[in-house]
């Protein structure tokens, strides 16, 4: 086997052979859609980080480029998302207070490690690590994030100062400040509330009423964050809203983004390490399944290797461009798609539109009310919030549910660090619970057919003197014992026992505790005057078989299928079987 290395071409490579001037134009239009919608979304999760909101905007441009470069997604909008910047926020409060410098040097410091680590996750093929964040474990840690990014934003939608990282410290914080709710800021906030939700369910009927076609009715629908972003904004100017207490994002630096150098505190290094892997994780999950569903529906395809390497450029850039961790996001790349985005040309197009947003249009947000951003983000997030999820998890496994419960819930008790951990944990617990018990079924023979099935569910034939069982799981240390267990009870309870087949249609891995198991048992059965035979064993299971001294020590054979088996060591059961 010859190793492949690990980044054969760029992918820029490939899809600007692809560019004409019809594919010109529509990535030109999408690019310039997703400026427009992206730049307030930028300034919010800059806010939902506790950093300044013109962070928001460096991270949006050089990480857009990068990913153009790298990535294998044509209509993925890197960028900052809503629950990477919650997350950013838990873990860089934890080492300084924000709206301070240093706080900012942290958020580097941890888009830097970010980076480094999805460069080298990439560079060595481990995109199946976030396999291990089950669906059920993902599902509540974005609910429980989805109503902490909420209740987060009930500060500034308030007019009070309020802080904390898990619900209960949120409302907490929030309780004791109820005194001095600011009655402007609540009018802003939940007017704006107010607009951007019924612009979301009803704007877009509205429009396709008044004859618009069904696309741009649904591009102009999800646009209303700008109106509601003009309007304010022009409103708190007009009336100098800002002397009467209500809070602005202010002054924002014109001009490109700074070079800025991360800190290289190995002790911050360490400290940050974890939330690096989380966020590290939890970007590119959340990434990866944006760009696969949005790529199937072109036929096209996303290597998840290359976009760990993608994703790991973009918060390098992040972090020497004055940013914090960014990844692919829903919404945005939605939008993209929609817009008829053909190529991350697009996205180059987003870069410099928020380029020129930056060294032209700051002034005009020095009156952006807060509140504002604030509602912009409540409604954003609150269609991560799924509560059926629970319903529909109970009632297929209960395993799950409590993977997905105990995620959920610590996550709102504890922060979004100890929800996502333990919940990764218990999912890999049961999972051990789980298979460390696996479905053994006797089978017999399906009359006048050659398949097998349980003697609980089916009418089939058996023999006395043999004993068909099927194991429904690869073996491994942690289930071996059982099927000792099951076997020893059958051959205690049956003296007429002559023979038992295991058949191994599902097994497909048996490691070296399961092996000696399968010796234990195969010598034991030998001493009672037993044979021990397999069946239909997979091959990649048999060439390991092979490396060892099971197969010739074992007492019987192996055969190519159950059904030879059967009729080789119970031939009466062809004809005068018992049906059980």
């Amino acid at each position: 086997m010859t190793w492949k290395p690990p980044l054969p071409h760029l992918p820029i490579l490939q899809w600007r052979r692809e560019l004409n001037r019809s594919t010109v134009v529509d990535d030109t239009l999408a690019g310039l859609i997703v400026t427009v919608m992206i730049i307030p979304q930028s300034l919010a999760y800059a806010l939902l980080a506790g950093l300044p909101a013109q962070a928001g905007l460096y991270a949006s441009i050089v990480p857009l480029v990068l990913y153009a470069l790298l990535g294998t997604s044509r209509v993925l909008a890197v960028g900052p998302v809503a629950v990477v910047s919650l997350m950013t926020a838990a873990a860089v409060g934890e080492f300084a207070q924000a709206g301070t410098a240093h706080y900012a040097e942290v958020a580097l410091a941890l888009a830097l490690l970010s980076g480094l680590m999805l460069t080298v996750m990439g560079l060595l093929r481990l995109g199946f690590v976030a396999h291990f964040l089950s669906h059920p474990v993902i599902s509540g840690f974005i609910t429980a994030s989805g109503l902490l990014i909420a209740a987060s934003q009930l500060k500034s939608l308030l007019g009070v100062q309020a802080g904390g990282h898990n619900l209960p410290e949120m409302l907490g914080a929030l309780a004791s400040q109820w005194s001095q709710v600011h009655g402007l800021t609540v009018a802003v906030g939940l007017g704006s509330l107010a607009f951007l939700l019924a612009a979301r369910s009803r704007l877009k009927p509205a429009l396709a009423a008044w004859g618009l076609a069904p696309r741009t009715a649904d591009l102009l629908s999800k646009l209303g964050p700008v109106a509601a972003i003009i309007a304010t904004t022009a409103a708190a100017a007009a009336f100098d809203w800002q002397a009467q207490g209500l809070k602005t994002v202010g002054h924002i630096p014109q001009g490109l983004p700074p070079l800025t150098l991360p800190s290289w505190d190995l002790a911050l290094w360490r400290d940050l390490a974890m939330p690096a892997l989380l966020i590290s994780v939890v970007g590119f999950v959340e990434s990866v399944s944006v760009g696969q569903t949005l790529a199937a529906k072109r036929r096209q395809r996303v290597d998840p290797n290359q976009e760990l390497v993608a994703l790991g450029g973009a918060n390098l850039g992040a972090a020497f461009t004055g940013g914090f961790p960014v990844t692919g996001g829903f919404s945005r790349s939605v939008v993209n798609f929609d817009a008829g985005a053909r190529t991350p040309l697009a996205g180059l197009i987003t870069a410099a539109g928020i380029l020129l947003a930056t060294l032209t249009l700051t002034p005009v947000l020095f009156h952006l009310p807060q509140a504002t951003l604030a509602a912009t983000i409540v409604v954003a997030v609150w269609s991560l919030v799924d509560f059926q999820v629970l319903q529909r998890t109970w009632r297929y496994s209960r395993p799950d549910f409590i993977a997905l419960l105990a995620t959920l819930v610590l996550t709102l008790l504890q922060g979004v660090e100890v929800g996502l951990v333990v919940g990764v944990a218990v999912s890999l617990l049961l999972y051990l619970w789980r298979t460390s018990q696996p479905h053994i079924a006797e089978v017999g023979l399906v009359p006048g057919t050659e398949h097998f099935r349980s003697v609980l569910r089916h009418q089939v034939l058996t023999s006395p003197s043999v004993l068909s069982l099927r194991v429904d799981e690869s073996l491994y240390f942690a289930n071996a014992r059982a099927l000792e267990d099951r076997i020893n009870a059958a051959v205690a309870q049956s003296k007429a026992l002559r023979h038992v087949v295991l058949q191994c249609s599902a097994i497909n891995d048996i490691d070296a505790s399961a092996l000696e198991s399968l010796e234990s048992i195969n010598q034991r059965l030998e001493q009672a005057g037993l044979t021990l035979h397999l069946s239909e064993v997979k091959g990649p299971v048999m060439d390991k078989l092979q490396r060892s001294d099971f197969l010739s020590q074992l007492s019987g054979k192996v055969y190519l299928s159950h059904y030879q088996a059967v009729v080789a060591l119970s031939p009466e059961v062809l004809g005068s079987g018992q049906a059980v």
